[in-house]
Order: structure tokens, then C-alpha cells, then sequence
């Protein structure tokens, strides 16, 4: 009987010890866990950073759109939510059966976008039949904008959905992720992707015992990301592309006195907002049949002779190697001979005798030959790496 008494008293005195730990020593770390399955937290997109003109213009910026949101795991029923979506919104059974795949790869308490881009009927119409849209949320979101469409492409680029390499290769986009997320692809939204991305706003919410979201908790709001100023005048920039229109080719103007950027663009181009929500098939299929190639920035990826402007790299080799003086006359007579072929100077019957001063100002051909014949192959290499040829223009801003 004593024996049984004794058993009992250190049996009770253990469940007390494990109560006491429960509730007074370890107190804190098991309401830390209570919390944490009772809230729950859902980050924001963050707000890309704006891109303004040599005068503050506005050039690639963000503006309101209408959208569809649904939160799969707060709908009661949802194959006769799609249904109805189907008929009211008019989706095609290719725009049906996209989503329904976008809700397999997504969890179930992440937001699913049923429609990224609304017209103000299609948004209107939702508002009107919400009675019977049981979870479904329409709401006011933002979208990438380009406002000067094809004038900018080439030199902003375009931004579109994150892709898993996008996430590995970034670590700014992959802190910042969320379903949906668009990112920089090409030019200067993707070279400056980590000051434009902004930082992530934060909802906490309170959830019921089948993850259902009961109550706010808090909000946080995110960090716009920074806005970049350019040296492009928007003004240039349009009268490039009219002078290009439905030609192949670029044009750069330059501020000789500061080196920077005044205008800058390569025709054929193409209108950066169709990439936002995804391109369709027929435009992507446009662009990349064309011809003349829209798709390649011609100012920094072409390839091309330089024709005329390589003759005062020619004359400064030259003068640097003590290969000629300012006063070296050659005289021109619309051609000459070299290695056994006829090489013509663009003035038929040549420019008679020229000095390296007129030589440069009239262009002359057959005065350049000759120099370079003299200075030979491999010491104007040298001079030309020094300039900058044969190097990547531009390598790390326009990718």
C-alpha cells in the first residue's frame, strides 16, 4: 500500500513538473508556436522604380489596373467559381485551362490572378454579379508602363515574369518574390533591377484552424523602389525614331562637351507594353519574323564597317608611331594601287595633292591608304584597342 502511494505521489509529481515547464519555464517558445500557426503572412509587390528624362519626364513608370484576384483555399466552391467566371469574363478554354494549371503550382493561400489586365466593363460587370462570386476579389493593382512606346525600347528594355534563372541570378528579386512578380529582361531595367524593385509590403493576418484568413492583423507598407534619371531629351529621342521610320538602322547624338547621351535609338522597334501581361503569339511571331530585325539594339549589337570615321584613328596611329608628320603631302588621283588590287577614292578624279589638315577635311581615300599602308596593320591595332575597338560596347548596361 505504501509502495502504491509512493508511486503515485512521484506519478502526480511529474505531471505537475511537466505543467509547471509548459506553462511558466517554456511559457514563451510554445505561445511563439501558437502563433505562428494561428497568423499568417502575405507579402506585397513591390513598386518598381520610375525611369525620367534629362527634364523629369516620365519615360517608364507604373499605372492602375484592374485585375481578378482569388485566394484558393477561402473559396467554398471552386470549379463552380471558374465556371461562372468563365461565362462573365468570356474566357477561351486555353484561358480556362491556364489558370486552373496556375492554381496547381500554387499554394493554396497565395493569391491566384484570374485576370491581370481588365477593361473597365469586364471590371464593371464583376463588381455588378460579386453576390454570386463567392471569393473572388476584384481589384485595382499596377502594371509597368511605357508611355513613348517604341521610342525607348532599345534603350529601357522591357519587363516581364520572373523567371527561375531571374531568381538564381539576382538576389534582390529572389528577397522580393512573389507570384507574379515582373522583373527587368534586356536594357536598363534589367541592369538597374536591383535599385528599381523596391522592397516588399507586408499583410499579417489572423487564420482560423483550416488556414482561412479571419482577421488583419497588420500592415506594413512597402519601399517604392528609386527612380532613375537618364540624359536622353524625350524630344530627340521621338525625332530619331521619325527619321528611322520603316528603316533599318540607329542614331546616336552625343553632347560632344560632356559625352553624354542625348538620344539614342534602333529602328525597327517595337512596343515594350505588350510584354507586360504576355505577348501573344501573333505579335512575339511579327516581331521575330521581321526582317530587319527589331529585336537587335543595332546602336551597341550590330556589326558594321566604319566606313569614314576610322580615318582620324588612321592619322592619329600614325602620328603617334612617327609614321608621318601634319605636313606629309600624298598627292590624290581618284585611285590607287595596293597588293595588286585598285582601290577608288570617292572623288572620281581625286583631290590632286593633300596635306593631312584637308585630307581629313575632305575625306580623302587615297590619302588615308597610303598612310595606312605605311603604318601597317599592327601598329594601328594597337592604337584602336586603345580607343576602345574591338571591346564590347557598353558591356554591362545595355545586356
Amino acid at each position: 500500500m505504501f509502495i502504491l502511494s509512493t508511486a503515485k505521489i512521484i506519478v502526480f509529481g511529474g505531471i505537475v513538473a511537466r505543467l509547471f515547464s509548459l506553462q511558466i519555464s517554456e511559457n514563451k517558445k510554445y505561445l511563439t508556436l501558437s502563433d505562428k500557426n494561428r497568423l499568417r503572412e502575405w507579402r506585397l509587390p513591390p513598386v518598381r522604380g520610375d525611369f525620367l528624362d534629362f527634364f523629369g519626364k516620365t519615360i517608364a513608370g507604373n499605372t492602375e489596373v484592374y485585375q481578378l484576384h482569388i485566394i484558393p483555399e477561402e473559396v467554398n466552391n471552386f470549379k463552380a467559381l471558374m465556371v461562372r467566371l468563365k461565362e462573365i469574363l468570356d474566357l477561351t478554354e486555353k484561358e480556362y485551362s491556364k489558370i486552373l494549371r496556375k492554381k496547381k503550382s500554387q499554394k493554396p493561400w497565395e493569391t491566384l490572378i484570374i485576370s491581370e489586365n481588365l477593361s473597365w466593363e469586364q471590371f464593371s460587370k464583376l463588381n455588378l454579379y460579386l453576390h454570386e462570386l463567392d471569393g473572388a476579389k476584384p481589384v485595382l493593382s499596377i502594371s509597368r508602363s511605357y508611355p513613348y512606346k517604341e521610342n525607348y525600347t532599345h534603350v529601357l528594355g522591357y519587363v516581364a515574369r520572373a523567371s527561375v534563372s531571374d531568381l538564381n541570378e539576382n538576389e534582390a528579386i529572389k528577397n522580393n518574390h512573389v507570384p507574379g512578380l515582373r522583373v527587368g529582361k534586356i536594357g536598363l531595367e534589367k541592369t538597374f533591377e536591383r535599385d528599381l524593385i523596391g522592397v516588399n509590403g507586408v499583410q499579417r493576418y489572423e487564420v482560423n484552424a483550416y488556414g482561412k484568413r479571419i482577421n488583419q492583423i497588420d500592415h506594413i507598407d512597402g519601399v517604392k523602389g528609386k527612380n532613375i534619371k537618364l540624359t536622353i531629351d524625350t524630344e530627340v529621342q521621338k525625332l530619331t525614331n521619325d527619321l528611322l521610320k520603316d528603316k533599318s538602322g540607329s542614331i546616336v547624338v552625343m553632347d560632344i562637351f560632356t559625352g553624354e547621351i542625348v538620344a539614342m535609338h534602333s529602328s525597327p522597334s517595337f512596343d515594350p507594353n505588350l510584354f507586360f501581361h504576355g505577348i501573344s503569339n501573333k505579335d512575339w511571331k511579327e516581331i521575330r519574323e521581321n526582317p530587319l530585325k527589331p529585336l537587335l539594339n543595332k546602336t551597341v549589337s550590330g556589326l558594321y564597317s566604319p566606313g569614314s570615321t576610322i580615318k582620324p584613328l588612321v592619322a592619329l596611329s600614325a602620328l603617334e608611331n612617327d609614321v608621318i608628320s601634319p605636313d606629309l603631302t600624298i598627292e590624290c588621283t581618284g585611285k590607287t594601287e595596293l597588293y595588286g588590287q585598285t582601290y577608288h577614292c570617292w572623288k572620281e578624279k581625286g583631290h590632286g595633292y593633300m596635306k593631312l589638315r584637308n585630307a581629313i577635311k575632305q575625306s580623302c581615300d587615297t590619302y588615308f591608304y597610303e598612310v595606312a599602308r605605311r603604318l601597317g596593320v599592327d601598329r594601328l591595332n594597337l592604337t584602336a584597342i586603345k580607343y576602345g575597338l574591338g571591346k564590347r560596347t557598353m558591356e554591362g548596361i545595355f545586356l
